[in-house]
């Protein structure tokens, strides 16, 4: 597939419709080697690979955990939307837009499933209930990824620091992450509870989250 280099963004003022929760019927689902064909595509810069990795990762070990617990989970379309998050990362770092908008439109285009297109374009911030019944993909995608700098596996206040650092450009922008922290910080309770873990005691180890010793 050749991905449309457009700049995509939703009209001023129109509020976004709820995002689809579990199918009800059987969407496709890339393969792990279709994914990696894609950053291949879109020319995705190394140093993002191995965060998409690592995302990936935390993501998957939710859902694994999820359908351990006798929960309705697909674990490849989870870990589909994790290693498809920052798709459209590269094109916006060189080119600008919204990296996670721009890439919710490819990914939907690319995968023809709107579930696992939802959690790229809302992997910055949920603007809907915190519901894991409905919601389990996007919201383990956008935990995931407020666990991870870089390549490695942190907690979410240092996450939130790093973020802090980079893009914290004026009061508004951190009054949001404000905001986006104390949201991640509810997700990391809710799936804490749900999955009967603590997530803080795991930590990354060959690409895999594995309880520390």
């Amino acid at each position: 597939m050749k991905v449309a280099k457009t700049r995509y963004a939703f009209p001023p003022g129109e509020s976004l419709p709820p995002p689809p929760g579990p199918a009800q019927y059987p969407l496709p689902v890339p393969t792990e080697e279709e994914c990696l064909a894609l950053w291949e595509e879109t020319s995705m810069f190394n140093n993002v690979r191995e965060h998409s990795f690592a995302v990936a990762a935390v993501a998957t070990f939710l859902a694994e955990r999820a359908r351990e617990l006798g929960r309705e989970v697909n674990v490849g379309a989870v870990r589909a939307s994790a290693l498809l998050h920052d798709i459209a990362k590269t094109y916006s770092i060189l080119y600008g837009g919204n990296h996670s908008q721009l890439g919710g439109a490819w990914v939907a285009e690319y995968t023809g499933n709107p579930v696992i297109a939802s959690g790229v374009a809302h992997h910055v911030f949920w603007p809907f209930e915190l519901d894991l019944e409905r919601y389990f993909l996007q919201l383990a995608v956008l935990y995931a990824d407020k666990r991870v700098t870089h390549d490695h596996l942190v907690p979410i206040n240092e996450r939130f620091e790093d973020l802090l650092d980079r893009y914290g450009r004026n009061g508004l922008i951190r009054e949001r992450m404000t905001v986006m922290h104390e949201q991640v910080e509810t997700v990391e309770e809710l799936f804490s509870t749900t999955l009967k873990v603590d997530l803080n005691e795991y930590s990354l180890d060959s690409g895999r989250l594995v309880q520390r010793a």
